[in-house]
């Protein structure tokens, strides 16, 4: 049995702000249990919810050196869909009304802390493990850590560890000087083959050189990143060490994600019976939210976080033109207000063709994944996308820009072959972007048997979790070898 330990900011079903969670949550309970026991570490904090800190029990505390503070460190342990978490619980440290300040030194200062606290505890874990996988710059000093004051301890000397990249613009970067002083480590440690970056400490930098193995959400991201466009500041480094850097594209929960047994949606349809029922969703959504109700109008949704990343600019610039086609557009999401405000422009001209929720509701997002003709992503970068993958579950054709997980996830129509399962182009230009989006509106209208094919194509791609997890299993047997 091989033994691995997540260290992780958030996770599903404790804490959630993002795709990360996702999959801190999904990926331990896929893979094959016989060969791998995987168990989750977290940071306590006062804001998850009272029912879920009720299935926590007290397990130990102890006191470390932090900061030139002795620190109190109490671990609790919990049992959720078969797989174990441990917690990390000191209330200064984690509590307020969500897990990050969004101060960076404040950050910095409590996952240092998680980071030595969380390897603190393992001797008293009842669990060694193997392998210590870490998530994004939140985790990046626990490879340096390892590597550093516990390299004595026979319990840590074999263990390896893994860093995975989720998003690489976030890096956790502040004053040498304060970092120093907060995390303890030496001089030796802030040169610019280590933990220095451009003058400042970066934590997410420490553990890309630290620790055994990258890895990032998907193969075309793990490219990109060794680019000086998306690499960040940290393509020389990523190209140094690409022996060791792979990608492994995110899966979704297929029980969660299910069209046949979706609570939220009105109409519950299948591969085999969408052309008859994936309609009646699209009459109800166009009713519910004021549309015109016409169920032969091909109706594009987006469900995203509304920011330049995802490639809102382009949107804007050809939004009035794209209002003048036979399309209605809805929108879910929230983020900055010049969006905001565009799309709520654009509801109030077009009404009857353009609805902008700015909010957001998982129910309202299952019903557009469900009612949806296509659905647009044309994102600047994307290090895997995950609503995508759930358009090409739920029937509906993904238009994306080939980038990231988009590229590796969705295969453009080719008519000549009458292969693909969505639409996308390759430049990030606003007329390239809605070129494409015509294609796929003539394609709709005058190919419709051809649109359904591509139906039946995307909904049978597999991107459930088990494809993901038994390429993460590869990758562990490949770094901890053979263990009886």
């Amino acid at each position: 049995m091989k033994n691995i330990l997540f260290i992780a900011s958030e996770g599903v079903p404790f804490i959630k702000t993002g795709g990360l969670a996702d999959v801190v949550g999904s990926l331990p309970k896929c893979v094959d249990k016989k060969f791998f026991d995987i168990r989750v570490m977290l940071p306590k904090y006062t804001c998850i919810s009272q029912d879920m800190k009720d299935k926590m029990k007290y397990k130990t505390h102890f006191y470390m050196d932090f900061h030139w503070n002795n620190e109190y460190v109490g671990i609790l342990e919990s049992e959720v869909d078969g797989v174990h978490y441990y917690f990390i619980d000191n209330e200064m440290m984690f509590g307020g009304f969500r897990p990050y300040s969004g101060n960076v030194y404040d950050d910095i200062v409590k996952f240092a802390f998680f980071s030595k606290a969380a390897l603190s505890a393992i001797p008293m874990l009842d669990f060694e493990p193997d392998l210590i996988h870490c998530h994004d710059w939140q985790t990046g000093l626990v490879p340096v850590y390892l590597k550093e004051r516990f390299q004595d301890n026979p319990l840590f000397a074999k263990m390896k560890s893994v860093m995975t990249i989720h998003n690489l613009k976030f890096q956790g970067r502040w004053d040498v000087k304060d970092v120093r002083d907060i995390t303890g480590l030496s001089g030796y440690f802030f040169t610019p083959d280590k933990l220095e970056s451009y003058r400042d400490a970066n934590l997410l930098k420490g553990g890309l050189v630290y620790a055994d193995a990258i890895t990032t959400v998907s193969d075309t991201y793990a490219e990109e990143i060794k680019t000086p466009f998306y690499g960040e500041g940290l393509d020389g480094l990523l190209k140094a060490r690409s022996g060791d850097l792979r990608g492994i594209v995110n899966g979704i929960d297929y029980d969660e994600y299910d069209p046949s047994k979706d609570q939220y949606i009105v109409a519950p349809y299948s591969a085999k019976n969408f052309r008859k029922e994936k309609i009646k969703n699209k009459k109800a959504l166009q009713k519910e939210l004021g549309l015109e109700e016409d169920d032969k109008t091909m109706m594009i949704g987006i469900v995203s976080r509304l920011t330049d990343q995802k490639g809102f600019d382009l949107i804007a610039y050809v939004m009035d033109e794209l209002c003048q086609d036979a399309v209605q557009i809805v929108v879910l999401g929230t983020g900055d207000e010049q969006y905001e405000n565009m799309f709520k422009h654009f509801d109030w001209k077009y009404g009857n063709k353009v609805s902008a929720n700015i909010s957001y509701s998982e129910a309202l997002s299952h019903k557009i994944y469900a009612s949806c003709d296509a659905f647009l992503m044309p994102s600047m970068f994307e290090p895997c996308g995950l609503s995508q993958l759930m358009a090409l579950r739920y029937g509906t054709v993904p238009i994306v820009r080939e980038t990231g997980g988009l590229k590796d996830t969705v295969e453009p129509y080719n008519e000549f072959e009458s292969s693909g399962t969505g639409f996308s182009f390759k430049n990030y230009n606003a007329h390239e972007m809605l070129a494409t989006i015509r294609y796929a509106e003539k394609i709709y209208y005058d190919k419709r048997r051809e649109w359904n094919k591509m139906i039946d194509r995307g909904m049978a791609a597999d991107f459930s979790w088990h494809v993901s997890a038994s390429k993460y299993q590869d990758m562990y047997d490949w770094l901890i070898g053979d263990k009886a």
